[in-house]
């Protein structure tokens, strides 16, 4: 993910101050050259990682830390509440309208994603129970109206469009077609180019004036990283944009931009791309990222991906099988797909605290999750449900059907052995005060 190597270089500077103890001003001063550094060499914008350093500095060189009792945790604390604000302080949401549809421009240079996020956008609105429109208003790239109708056909929304006509027309019919057939958001892809240009804005501001949008989006690469924050600049000086889509966050980026973007314009990012899937667009929340970039993880986007996945009727079933100790392999392939939905596991695992740096670097065989399954899929109802029936044919059967090894076979049969077993305390209430077993 973004931020690992400015992650990386945080937790350095940190390391340092923890070992000394008792912390003198100097102490601060020095580490917060070492965060200035590792700011810069994440490309966040000079003039933002000096005036946030200074903010730092100033509120650790306070009595109230230097003689606590733990210095380097309060400095630390400063810095989270320091890193949050400077990317926005809270969740900026979507401005909706008061009467259906809410309009959404989306701008930005070609290549950024528009289109692709158009689809993201209307598949998020979709998972609320809304009905969006793509509306196709790029009409000089080439394949760009078939490329929007193919992502739209993905997420199953409708894509209004009228060849290579007049853009600005296009808009206006679209936001008419809504009205007329019950979307309730339109969402307009444009056109970008290679580079700013008065064209380019002048077509775009005569399509905001003439649709009147509710929210103007520009859509930013995250991995172009500080020239992303000059395009935002130059776009919401020209066209007064409300915020930010920055996508390819997951990638191997520095991450200045989504440090950089709000300080430098003043405009909230509001979504961030974590994916190349089309449901992998998120809500930016500028607490969770700067928990992420502290290393302290991220467990509330967790439970905010387990809550997506979540199936109330499958979890009172299971609720009642751990009463009952009656946990099988069918449980056991539901929970692995359920899983599986969320993400990489590599992902999920990044989230949690005190596990992120701990696995960075560390080779995660996904592919365990699928041997599991192949397992389990080769054997029959009856053993599914009752693994006692499983003797050492029906293991070499298993094994051979799955293409697995019968060792491989064993290792399962004793850990759902095991999670009954865990399940049987839980069930009886034995692990009252101690929810989570110690691994």
């Amino acid at each position: 993910m973004a931020f690992d190597g400015l992650a990386d270089k945080l937790s350095a500077a940190f390391k340092k101050l923890r070992s000394k103890g008792k912390l003198t001003e100097q102490d601060v001063k020095d580490g917060m050259r070492e965060v200035r550094l590792a700011l810069l060499e994440a490309d966040v914008n000079f003039k933002v990682a000096k005036d946030f350093t200074a903010k730092v500095t100033e509120r650790a060189i306070g009595v109230e830390v230097l003689e606590s009792l733990t210095p380097a945790q309060q400095v630390i604390k400063i810095v989270n509440e320091e890193l949050t604000a400077l990317m926005g302080g809270e969740q900026s949401k979507i401005s909706m309208a008061s009467k259906p549809p809410t309009v959404i421009l989306l701008c930005g240079l070609q290549g950024s994603g528009k289109t692709t996020h158009a689809a993201k956008l209307a598949a998020m609105f979709k998972k609320q129970g809304r009905r969006p429109l793509l509306v196709a208003c790029d009409v000089y790239r080439p394949a760009a109206i078939k490329q929007l109708q193919v992502v739209g056909e993905k997420v199953d929304t409708p894509v209004f469009e009228m060849g290579t006509g007049n853009p600005v027309k296009i808009a206006k019919a679209a936001v008419a077609h809504a009205k007329d057939h019950g979307s309730d958001i339109v969402i307009i892809d444009t056109a970008g180019r290679l580079h700013i240009d008065t064209e380019l804005m002048d077509e775009l501001k005569n399509i905001k004036k003439q649709v009147e949008p509710n929210e103007i989006l520009l859509v930013v690469d995250a991995m172009t990283g500080q020239d992303a924050v000059n395009v935002a600049s130059s776009f919401n000086e020209a066209l007064g944009i409300d915020g930010v889509i920055l996508t390819k966050l997951d990638g191997d980026t520095r991450g200045g931009a989504a440090l950089s973007v709000r300080a430098v314009t003043g405009k909230p990012i509001k979504l961030v791309g974590m994916g190349e899937k089309l449901d992998e667009l998120e809500p930016f929340y500028p607490d969770r990222m700067a928990s992420r970039i502290l290393g302290m993880g991220d467990m509330l986007t967790l439970i905010d991906k387990a809550q997506e996945q979540f199936d109330s009727k499958k979890a009172a079933e299971m609720s009642k099988k751990i009463k009952s100790n009656s946990f099988d392999f069918n449980d056991l392939l539901d929970n692995l797909r359920q899983m599986r939905k969320m993400g990489p596991l590599k992902n999920m695992l990044e989230m949690m605290p005190g596990v992120g740096n701990q696995i960075k670097d560390a080779d995660i065989d996904e592919r365990q999750f699928y041997r599991i399954e192949s397992i389990i899929t080769s054997m029959t109802p009856k053993e599914r449900a009752k693994p006692d029936l499983i003797n050492p044919s029906r293991k070499r059967r298993i094994a051979t059907g799955s293409g697995t090894r019968v060792e491989d076979v064993n290792r399962l049969l004793k850990q759902i052995e095991q999670m009954r077993k865990m399940m049987k305390q839980m069930g009886g209430g034995k692990m009252k005060h101690r929810p989570f077993p110690h691994f």
